[in-house]
Order: structure tokens, then C-alpha cells, then sequence
């Protein structure tokens, strides 16, 4: 058989046509190279990195509610699982009745600073015939510290108070007249009371922006 051959006016036009695809096909690949190398400017921008805040949790020491070395522990909270005899000196008589005592009530002769045992706010500050002067004050975590039997106040509602600053001073009250000078003091965790003294020189995990 044979071989078919192609006109002579053909091959110019074969080889000129095959030319402009080769450069049109190089062209295509480049342009796609460029556009491969800026995609990642559409989808991220400067703003959105400069505008992320990590979230941190820190460890923060809860303080006592005292910085005078002389006050001591004189009446503790009263805990169901503890012994009898540890129970019995943890009721509170008054008025003819006997209670459980709802915190802890630190003691000493002289009258003393009380001072915040964490960051928060000044939520209550009132004045109770029975209890004495009250402060008050909400912390993160739906932590809240209650200060009681305080002879004067040195906050106000809506006071932003640092830890260690001092809030008011010792005193006495009618609810424990027996003790004398003394701060009744109280700790709320999401609504119910705790024993302080599982708290207080304790490290209390928070979450920070």
C-alpha cells in the first residue's frame, strides 16, 4: 500500500499552528503557577492573625482573709463526715438554738485588717443587728468570699478590689459574742458553701484571656 504523503503547502501551516498551541499551552501553565503562589492571601489576612487572643489558665493562690501573724483559727466550719467531738465545737448557739457553723471565724485580742483573698467585685455591703457589718465580694469561677462581724468597711458596692486589699476590720457581733474580736468568714462555690479551709493557701485553677 502506499503511504499517504502530505502536500507540500500543508507542513508550513502545521508547523506554524503547532507554534501558537505550544505558546498558548507554556502561557496557560504560568499563569496557573502565579495563581497557585497568591491563593493563600484570599483566604487569610493580617486581620484576622493580629485579632486571635489565646485563652490561659493560670494558677492563683487563694489568701487568707488576715495579714496580722497573731490571729488564729477559733471556731471551724462544721463538716457532716467529721468525728463527734470535731462536730460539737463547730455549733453555734444563740438565742436558744443551735446551728451549724456555715465558716470559719479567725480570732485574735486585737482588732486586725481583712483583706480580699482574690480579684473581684463588691456585690453586697450592708449592716446586720445580728451579724455585723458584711462585704461581700464575687471572683471568677462563681467563686464568692462572704467577710462578717466587721467593725468597719473601707468598700462600697460595685468596688473593683485587688487581692490582698484591705475591705473593713475585725470586730464582734451578737451571733458569737463569746468569741469577742473576731472575722466570721464564708466561701460559696457555684451557690453552695464549702469549708474555707480547703481553700484558703490553696492554688485555684482560672481561665484568662
Amino acid at each position: 500500500m502506499r503511504r499517504r504523503k502530505l502536500k507540500s503547502f500543508v507542513i508550513p501551516s502545521f508547523v506554524f499552528l503547532t507554534a501558537i498551541f505550544t505558546f498558548l499551552g507554556v502561557a496557560i501553565v504560568s499563569n496557573n503557577s502565579n495563581m497557585k503562589e497568591e491563593e493563600p492571601n484570599t483566604y487569610v489576612s493580617n486581620s484576622i492573625i493580629s485579632n486571635e487572643t489565646a485563652v490561659m489558665e493560670t494558677d492563683t493562690k487563694v489568701l487568707n482573709p488576715y495579714t496580722d501573724l497573731s490571729v488564729k483559727l477559733g471556731k471551724s466550719y462544721y463538716d457532716y463526715k467529721s468525728d463527734a467531738a470535731s462536730q460539737e465545737k463547730s455549733i453555734v448557739f444563740h438565742d436558744n438554738t443551735y446551728m451549724q457553723n456555715s465558716g470559719v471565724d479567725f480570732v485574735s485580742e486585737n482588732t486586725f485588717d481583712v483583706v480580699a483573698v482574690l480579684n473581684g467585685e463588691v456585690t453586697n455591703v450592708k449592716d446586720d443587728e445580728t451579724l455585723g457589718k458584711i462585704v461581700e465580694i464575687k471572683h471568677e469561677n462563681d467563686f464568692l468570699s462572704i467577710y462578717q462581724s466587721l467593725s468597719e468597711t473601707t468598700v462600697k458596692k460595685g468596688d473593683i478590689v485587688e487581692q490582698g486589699q484591705v475591705i473593713g476590720r475585725s470586730g464582734t457581733n451578737e451571733l458569737d459574742k463569746e468569741i469577742g474580736n473576731h472575722l466570721h468568714f464564708e466561701i460559696y462555690i457555684n451557690g453552695g458553701v464549702v469549708d474555707p479551709m480547703l481553700y484558703l493557701n490553696k492554688e485555684l485553677n482560672t481561665k484568662t484571656n
